[in-house]
């Protein structure tokens, strides 16, 4: 007996909840989780950041969900892809990083994905890297490998149309990427792979080699995004990725600046309430009987308790209460010593890491992002006096206080 759930409620919340599309069939894996069959699955992680963040949160749960119903489950980290770089939607090439820099970055990766995966006991998860075959790889290997695919398969892609239009650079390597995702599946030889809805083309690769290299009918599941109503992502371009190392006062401050229409798939990519739960959820918004502000804070309340614990996140909501809802200052803050006199405000803000550089300091205070002692400052010419310890903010969530 392979001991996996076959109650078939829990099997259809499992193939529904968060899922975009199923590949070749969702009814073809439902019959085969309904019949017990134990399958074996994965999902990637390049380490191109030292942490995780929300929506490789989203995948990490829908593998906890199969480890559940007693599926084998792998966590692969892709040292060896993350350090080509996945061009899927990239306007250029992105920077190549080495493996001193994806071995750093994904150190922390296993524990924060312990959140939702069991790396012990009967059935425990298992973390895998890529780097174990693809190192060995032979430049043999690599051209009969790469004769599964075609020139025009790779071209095709909506971002490489693009580059070709604007005349900027397509390499090689970045043909290459799917391939190496694709080896992968063929390697661990899973059953089904799993990603986001924008990894489809990789994953496909993968179904593709499997089907020639095993004659393996491997499955696809697409996940839906974290999206608003427009298709834009919650993510670092807009400023609000949450990332799982954060603060529980970052996280919960940050799902409470996310837009009111992305609510409604949040509750069911990024929470476990329960699937009935987030149903009406959904039905109150389309209904306009909800209080957005309340439910809004019960999804930053829950999403914090994942990463932290309830204890923490009741903290945080208590402190965003306090300094945006009320508009307070925050019991502590944090105190920065610079050994200075006077400074100019653009070189303090990038000096104490309120800002990344001093050009997107001013552009923060261009769009009246920045207050000292609570007065929102605009002159980038400003020289601010240390005699007297200043409280900076930048926009609702950071404060600082900056002194000699």
């Amino acid at each position: 007996m392979s001991n996996t759930i076959i109650d078939q409620q829990q099997i259809k919340e499992v193939l529904e909840r968060g899922v975009e599309k199923v590949y070749p069939d969702q009814k073809a894996l439902e019959a085969k989780l309904l019949r017990g069959e134990k399958i074996k699955l994965y999902c990637g992680f390049d380490p191109s950041a030292a942490s995780l963040h929300i929506g490789h949160a989203i995948l990490i749960n829908k593998l906890a969900q199969f480890q559940k119903l007693g599926h084998e489950v792998i966590f692969l980290i892709g040292d060896f892809t993350g350090m080509i770089g996945d061009p899927t939607d990239k306007g250029s090439a992105r920077k190549k990083l080495t493996r001193e820099i994806v071995t750093a970055n994904s150190k922390d990766y296993k524990k924060q994905a312990a959140s939702f995966l069991d790396f012990k006991g009967k059935n425990a998860a298992k973390v895998m890297y890529n780097s174990k075959w693809n190192d060995k790889l032979t430049f043999k290997d690599l051209i009969e490998l790469s004769s599964n695919f075609t020139v025009q398969q790779m071209v095709q892609r909506d971002m490489f149309q693009k580059r070709i239009v604007e005349e900027k650079p397509i390499y090689l390597h970045e043909f290459l990427y799917p391939l190496t995702q694709a080896y992968d599946s063929v390697v661990m030889d899973v059953d089904l792979e799993i990603g986001g809805n924008d990894q489809m083309f990789n994953m496909m690769c993968g179904r593709n080699l499997a089907k020639n290299l095993k004659g393996k009918d491997k499955f696809v599941m697409t996940m839906k995004l974290l999206a608003d109503d427009a298709g834009n992502k919650m993510g670092k371009t807009e400023g609000n990725a949450v990332f799982l190392n954060e603060l529980a006062k970052d996280i919960y401050g940050k799902v409470m600046s996310w837009p009111d229409n992305v609510m409604a798939i949040a509750f069911e990519l990024c929470t476990q309430i329960p699937w009935s739960e987030v149903k009406d959820i959904r039905a109150q918004l389309e209904a306009g009987t909800a209080n957005p502000r309340d439910l809004k804070m019960k999804l930053a309340k829950e999403v914090t308790t994942i990463f932290h614990d309830q204890a923490e996140a009741e903290v945080a909501e208590a402190e965003f209460v306090r300094t945006i809802q009320n508009k307070e200052t925050p019991r502590e803050v944090e105190e920065v010593s610079l050994g200075k006199d006077e400074i100019n405000i653009v070189e303090m803000l990038a000096e104490t890491g309120l800002t990344s550089s001093k050009g997107e300091a001013r552009r923060l205070m261009e769009q009246g992002g920045i207050k000292v002692d609570q007065e929102v400052v605009k002159d980038v010419n400003l020289m601010i006096n240390l005699s007297e310890p200043k409280l900076i903010q930048r926009g609702k969530l950071k404060f600082l206080k900056v002194k000699k």
